[in-house]
This record gives C-alpha cells, structure tokens and sequence, in this order.
C-alpha cells in the first residue's frame, strides 16, 4: 500500500526550516528533559542511545536535558555540568550519533538558581524556593560577572563537543528567571532595582556567548512567556526583553509557561491541548526570528493546526518523543494513527525526576532503557504461539510487543471491548487522552493481524493445551469492603458508575480516597472536554497584558463553566493522612487543588457504620453522624481477577504458584493489584514479551 507524501500529510510540521546556522529537516523539536542519564559520565552511551533513538525517528532538533555552567548551578549534588574539555569530548558520542541520524542537538545550559537541591545554591538574592530544602545565597556583584563567565565557557566546550549549538535555560523560575521577576529580585544594583536592570544578566550572557562562538554556532533561548507566579513578569517587560535578546544575538526562542512553583498546571492531563499556543504566537509577530510553542501539544494535528495559524515556527515536544519515537516518521509516512501518543500522565517522567529515578514513560517503557528493553526479532521457526488472557493494557502491551518481535499472539478478552480499566480512567474531565492509549493498541494490534476475541471467557487449563505459552492478564475486580448495608440499592461500585451502568444522583458520598476516589469525585464534579476558555476561568489564567505574570482572580461563573458545583460529594477514608497523599508529585497537587474548587467535602480518620436508607453512618473521633446521601460510591481498591484459573484453584497465591509449573505467566492487575498501576501493568507486559 502507498502512503501520500509527506507534503500531504503534514505540510507545516514536515517543512525544512532555517534558523540561524542550520537547517532543520522539520519543524519538530525535542524539548529538553532530565532523563537521569545526565549525571553520570558511564551513562553517556545509554544517553547517546536514547537521544540517538528520537534521531533515527526524524526529529530536525533535539534540546538535550539540563547541563550547569558551574557548581553553584546544579539541580542536584554532583549533577550534570559542562564545565571541561574532558566533558566535552565525552559528549562526542551524544553528538555523533544524533548527526549520524540526520538531526540536529543543542546543549541546554540550565543554572538552577535557588531551585538547587545543594548547600552551593546561589540566586538573585537570599531566600529558599518551595520546592528545595536549601537556603540559596545572594549572588555578590563579583559572582554574577562570575557566574556569565561560566556559561559563556559553557558554550565554548559546548561547541567543543560537536553541538550545533545552545539553549539557555530563562524560563520554568530558574536562575535568570529569577533575576527578571520582581519576586525573588530585590536587588538595588547593576542587576536589580528597575525591570531594565533586572534583564541586564540573561542579555549579557547572550552577548558574551555571540562574540565567543561566532555566528555559526546555534543561540536559542527558552523565554518565559507567562510566570503564573506573584511577582512575575508582565508581557510589555517580557516583550522588551525578547526584543533585546534578538539583538544581543538569538537565533531562535523556545517557550516557558509557568514557574515550578506556580500553583496553577501548566502540563498535566488535564491542561487543553496547546492551552498557550496563543501566547506564542503574540511573540511570533513581535520578533523576526523563529519561533517555538510548547506544553500539551502531543499529537500531530494540533502541531499542524498551531503552525498553520501562524502561531510558531517550530513545535517542542518533549514527553510526546519519550512515548513514540518515531513520531515524525509515522506523521510522514502516513502512519500518524500507530503514534503512541503521550497522555501526559507524569507517573514515569517528571514524577521520576523529581524522585531522583531513571526517567521513562508509562506507555512506552522502553524509553530511557534503549540499551536495556531491545527488542529482537525472533526467527519464523522458533515464533511461538501465545494466548493472552485479558485486554487490558497489560494483556495489550504485550500482544503488541510480542507481536513486533515475530511472535504469534491471540488475546480473549470476556468484555465487548478492549482496554480494561483504561476505559474507565478515559471517562475522568481532564483524562480523556488516556482514550489514545486504547487507540494506538488497538490499531497496532490490527497492523500485526493479532486475533481478539471479545466476549471470550478463557480458561487457563484449555488454552494451556493448545497455545505454546498462556499470559494471564485479567485484571482486577472492585474490591468490596465489609460494611453492614453495602448492598444497599444506595451502592453503586466506581466500575458500574464510570461504565455508566448506574447513574449517581445529587448527593454523593465517595468512601476511599485513593487515585480511583479522586477520580470518582472529579467525574461527579467536572465537566468533560473543557475549553481552554473555560479552564483560565477556573484556574484564574489571565492575559499578562492585563495582569502581571498572567494571574486574575477565579470567580463564580468561572468555576461553573469548569465544575458541576450543584452536585453535593462527599470523600471519605479510613486513614488520618491527608487526602491524595499517594497521588503523584507533580499532579497530586493539581488534584487537591480541583477537589477544593469543586467544594468536595473532605473526611479523614472515618469508621464506616452502616448504609441505610438514611444514608452513610460514621464515626469520626468518637463522634457518630450521618450523612445523608442518594447514593454511596465504593472506591476501596481491587483485587486481582483470577476466575480463568478455575475452580481447582480458587485461592489467588495457589493460581499463581501453579503457574510457575506450567508455561504460564501472569502479569499486570492479575499478578499484583495495586492502585490501578498501569505503570508497572505495562512494563512488566513489555519485559515479559521481551524475554519469551
């Protein structure tokens, strides 16, 4: 079958560029990510590897993970620096293997700022950020001329190691963003006291790095368009420091929205796609150089439309490329529908980098793990057979990895769909890309000509017979807590509520307060598929125009267009912790945050009663009370769904030892039923299909 040309697919996105020095192949960028691999001089082949990887998938320029100019600007202990010949010419390897694939790399010099997890931490001025246990001192006069001095050395080993060029870090809060913003700037001298002032580091830095590496080596510069912080930037000092920074010599901007700190999202799931995408494009008429969106753009038809609009230049995708590497080629050889699009969960990426771990990616563990997760294809002769017991995400994810290496994969699956859970977490406001997961295996396992059989009861012992190896994959069911009255018609399970089996009426209490409790209480509440429109309302994004740093005030009629606010819910666990605690780093907050607006009532310490017709009865602190409600929704966790074993092994730890005698494997929810752990659901199918 032939494919239309890539004109035709994606004119704009698969369009050559120029900018400054070079010429990218596409309008597609990698943006800069920490993976983990940067710290570590023996991690430079996996990292050559992994960046090589989003190379030979067709990306024209890659933004390497944070490097700091000097000690002071590490984001952690004895991180990554660029700082001597030696490393350098270690990076060789990085750079050789990106160019061998025909794309372009720039280093990123990122000083960290009082964002530094280290004792060395140095800022604009004295103080300590929220998200770091260290005190940052004052730069002294004599330390900033210092400090230039080491990114302008940065760039010269930089161009030394064979990158096409740099980007300098001045967005997300970090050090030069915190020298712009009246925030964390009280300087009275030479660097401070006026915004002009307040812009002379990042300009200065800019000058002495184009007169050091001349006009042949790439400038561009990640530019803060929106703080979202008090004391951040207002657009005409945004506009006047992007205008110097052309002149002091910049090829290209990238774009920033939002500090770390900032208490409003500005890249989880539930952020609209391409949610700043106009910001972008009101710098892109006030400079004449190229310029990048970035933030929730994650497939191919929102970078089009955003580049046909005329609101960028180039497009930054960085934790898209950790789920599909091959995105650009899929989007030119007319495969955009096999792209494993990114959902912007943050469970495997940012959340990792923030624990200090390796990152990867939840749909794609292999990313990161190049050299480690290789899939090799297996001869005609010794493909297996395998059937797969569930199509869950586990039950898909390895009939689609097994099937790339040769294998012959079936999946029985007793539900009229595929997905699983998935299905269920699609249904949450602000999670519907978790649909796109489900269409990409879908359509893949299509590709491979996988059979699946849907309504399908399987039995272990009979496909055992048949298959040379069984995956169990089946999941999880709800796990039903012993409560006097829980089959109460007031009951109704997360599974049938999300299905839409069984419908909730106006007062609601939700008993456990997990992920899946969470999520429960924002379907009750928030309403699906906002507009970017209705999600400023909500979050008090403004037009930093009007506003400094971009921040307004929420109102009523904001939080209506966002959240059902008539509906009464009511979360309650067991436990005295905080809600959401277990929730992930960088997206738990975003959920307490939504549960507030939304006036969810919030219960910790609870001793479940009884349900009756009066309602839910509880005790609290020795304090009986009741409160009433139409319905009681069960989110107390799961257990693994074993029933393919048969009643000859009716105990869950007797169905997986027996297993182990046989070619059998359980994986995923059936294997350990944790909190919905698709993360771990999904690598585990991987390794397995790798290692049969």
């Amino acid at each position: 079958m032939s494919h239309p040309a890539p004109e035709k697919n994606f004119p704009h996105l698969l369009s050559s560029l120029d900018v400054g020095p070079v010429t990218l192949r596409n309008r597609v960028v990698m943006g800069s990510m920490h993976s983990g691999l940067e710290d570590r001089t023996r991690d430079i082949p996996k990292l050559a590897a992994y960046l090589g990887r989003r190379a030979e998938g067709g990306v024209g320029l890659i933004v390497t993970g944070g490097y700091a100019p000097n000690v002071e600007g590490w984001l952690t202990p004895a991180g990554s620096m660029m700082v001597s010949k030696r490393m350098a010419d270690n990076h060789r390897r990085v750079t050789d293997t990106v160019h061998s694939h025909g794309s372009h790399i720039v280093l990123q010099l990122l000083h960290a700022g009082r964002y530094g997890y280290s004792p060395l931490a140095r800022s604009a001025d004295t103080g300590q950020s929220p998200i770091s246990p260290f005190k940052a001192h004052r730069l002294t006069g004599l330390d900033v001329k210092r400090t230039i001095a080491a990114y302008v050395r940065a760039a010269k080993l930089a161009k030394r190691a064979g990158y096409d060029g740099i980007e300098i870090m001045g967005s997300e809060g970090y050090l030069l963003n915190q020298f712009l913003a009246e925030r964390t700037n009280h300087r009275s001298d030479h660097w401070g006291g006026s915004a002009a002032a307040r812009m002379r580091l990042p300009l200065e830095i800019v000058r002495r790095i184009r007169a050091e590496v001349g006009d042949d080596f790439l400038l561009q510069y990640r530019i803060s368009l929106l703080d979202l912080v008090e004391g951040g930037q207002t657009w005409s000092e945004t506009s006047e420091l992007a205008l110097g920074l052309v002149d002091a010599g910049v090829n290209v901007f990238n774009t920033g929205i939002g500090w770390h700190e900032a208490r409003i999202p500005t890249i989880v799931t539930s952020v609209p796609r391409a949610a700043f995408a106009g910001l972008t494009g009101r710098l892109r008429s006030l400079v004449d150089i190229p310029v990048t969106a970035s933030n929730r753009i994650n497939r191919p038809e929102v970078a089009e439309q955003i580049l046909a609009e005329g609101n960028a230049d180039l497009i930054s995708m960085a934790r898209p490329l950790l789920a599909d590497p091959d995105f650009v080629v899929k989007a030119s050889d007319g495969r955009a529908d096999q792209i494993n699009t990114c959902i912007a969960c943050n469970q495997a990426c940012l959340d990792h980098t923030f624990a200090g771990k390796r990152s990867t990616c939840l749909v794609n563990p292999k990313a990161v793990y190049e050299t480690e997760l290789v899939s090799h294809p297996v001869d005609a002769g010794a493909a297996k057979r395998v059937a797969v017991i569930g199509a869950g995400v586990a039950g898909l994810a390895f009939a689609e990895a097994a099937a790339e290496r040769g294998h012959k994969p079936e999946i029985f699956e007793a539900a009229d769909q595929i997905g699983g859970q998935f299905n269920l977490a699609a249904q949450i406001p602000g999670k519907e890309d978790y649909a796109e997961t489900l269409k990409y295996f879908g359509r893949r396992l299509e590709v491979f000509e996988v059979p699946i059989h849907l309504g399908t009861r399987a039995d272990v012992d009979d496909l055992a017979g048949k298959f040379d190896h069984v995956v169990v994959a089946s999941g999880v069911t709800p796990r039903i807590p012993t409560i006097e009255g829980i089959d109460h018609d007031k009951v109704i399970r997360y599974d049938e509520l999300l299905s839409g089996t069984k419908i909730a009426g106006d007062k609601v209490a939700v008993i456990g307060a997990g992920g899946i409790g969470v999520d429960v209480c924002e379907y009750l509440t928030r309403k699906p598929n906002q507009t970017i429109e209705a999600w400023n309302d909500a979050w008090g994004v403004g037009d930093p125009a009007e506003a400094r740093a971009g921040l307004v005030d929420t109102n009523a009629s904001g939080a209506a267009a966002a959240f059902e606010i008539d509906r009464e819910v009511h979360l309650l666990q067991r436990k005295t912790s905080r809600i959401g605690k277990g929730l992930g780093k960088t997206t738990g907050w975003v959920h307490r945050a939504e549960l507030v607006k939304a006036g969810v009532k919030q219960y910790t310490g609870v001793t479940y009663e009884r349900i009756d017709d009066a309602g839910l009865h509880i005790t609290i602190d020795d304090k009986p009370q009741v409160i009433d409600v139409d319905n009681v929704i069960v989110c107390t966790g799961q257990e693994s769904n074993l029933d393919c074993f048969g009643a000859s092994y009716p105990d869950p730890d007797a169905a997986r030892e027996s297993a182990k005698d046989r070619n059998v494997t359980v994986i995923g929810g059936a294997d350990v039923a944790a909190e919905l752990d698709a993360k771990r659901a999904i690598r585990q199918a991987v390794e397995v299909a790798l290692s049969l």
